[in-house]
């Protein structure tokens, strides 16, 4: 774009209530922050689905890690890797059944990698048409061709298999385990059926699964009891586990085909011991209370989903703990959140590019750490912002 132009396509995105702007928070526990004025929040807009963010023993691991330094100072190829880093991989390998796991800076750039990587111009890549914004870039980065089918549509997804000629790079899938702007589940048994069949490589991003479905919070594989058939579980330390980087787990060879071609990877600088540190500690207490940390996520959603439908809000069904309030305009959702904000409680009023035109909504995920207090009292809030719309 002309620099020229920048102030007119500006102007534009303000005409239609798309405008962004980043407003300081500082979070003061796992479910309230704080602004620069010092207003207090009751949070619902974070993506801190267990609350271990503020847990003392996440906190600690960081703290003693920051003795052997305060940054990386360069990518592992080159600085070395810090042992922290290592363990964390070795048991984020572990924890999702597979051979091996690789880290990188951000669930973002973990995307982009595997993709960038592993799939090229005579590749082509079939993606389910709500993915995040990382699967679609890596899909273009890859240079792949990249075929889009309808949203959990299997049949639609299986007419473009049966028409697709397999390609010299292969044939790829990439799906979201739980997608972040409605909250529904992959379809992973019938993508199972389907690659025996077609012969794709397989891969799930996990990033809002992962302490969030399964028994015991390792996420779409276990949600389904399915315990293979999966060549690449893309996974975030940055929501449930609390700390900040993405992964891939998968097998040891395709580990170290990453580590050699992914640039991404190879050009970052590493994650630093404290981030990863955190990370590993909040992933034990995960592996250690999965199962109590996903009853009390549960009873936290459904609470919360059933008192905003008394109040006869147009919820989007699901069972995850993002529960979209859907708005239509963009308008609407600015003061639906922005209403909610002067009452105290933050909520994410979500409008294009991010959804598409028409589909703007209050994205309000719900966490193992909410009190039943905050979530009747914000409730009630909500439903009366709603009624006055």
């Amino acid at each position: 774009m002309k620099l020229e132009n920048i102030k007119k396509e500006l102007n534009q995105i303000k005409e239609n209530d798309n405008f962004r702007t980043v407003k300081g928070l500082r979070m003061l526990s796992a479910t309230h922050g704080i602004d620069s004025t010092g207003k207090n929040y009751t949070v619902f807009s974070s993506n801190n689905y267990l609350g271990l963010t503020h847990e003392k023993s996440v906190i600690e691991a960081g703290k003693i890690a920051l003795d052997y330094g305060s940054g990386s100072t360069g990518s592992r190829l080159t600085s070395g890797g810090t042992f922290e880093l290592s363990e964390l991989e070795k048991n984020l390998a572990y924890f999702k059944h597979t051979e091996a796991a690789l880290a990188f800076n951000t669930g973002y750039m973990t995307n982009l990698g595997v993709l960038y990587a592993l799939a090229g111009k005579n590749s082509v890549i079939f993606s389910d048409q709500l993915n995040h914004a990382s699967i679609i870039d890596g899909c273009k980065i890859s240079g792949s061709k990249a075929v889009i089918y309808r949203h959990n549509d299997m049949n639609h997804l299986q007419s473009l298999l049966e028409s697709t000629p397999v390609p010299e790079g292969g044939l790829f899938l990439v799906t979201d385990g739980v997608f972040s702007m409605d909250g529904d589940i992959a379809n992973l048994p019938a993508l199972i059926e389907l690659k025996k069949k077609y012969s794709f490589c397989l891969i799930v991003d996990d990033a809002h699964a992962v302490g969030v479905i399964g028994k015991s919070g390792r996420g779409t594989a276990e949600y389904y009891g399915i315990e293979s058939g999966i060549d690449i579980q893309i996974g975030t330390l940055s929501k449930a586990l609390a700390s900040e980087g993405g992964y891939a787990a998968t097998s040891k060879e395709i580990r170290d085909y990453l580590v050699n071609k992914s640039r991404p990877f190879i050009f970052s600088t590493s994650l630093p011991p404290s981030v990863a540190a955190a990370a590993n500690q909040a992933l034990d207490l995960l592996q250690a209370n999965g199962k109590d940390y996903m009853a009390k996520l549960k009873e936290n959603t459904a609470l919360m989903r059933k008192l905003l439908e008394e109040g006869g809000l147009p919820l989007v069904n699901g069972s995850t703990p993002i529960i979209p309030i859907l708005t239509g305009s963009s308008k609407k959702a600015l003061d639906f959140a922005q209403r909610c904000l002067s009452r105290g409680i933050m909520l994410s009023a979500i409008r294009p590019p991010t959804v598409s035109e028409g589909t703007s909504r209050i994205r309000l995920t719900v966490t193992a750490a909410h009190t039943t207090e905050e979530i009747e009292k914000s409730a009630q809030i909500i439903k009366e912002t709603w009624s006055e719309l």
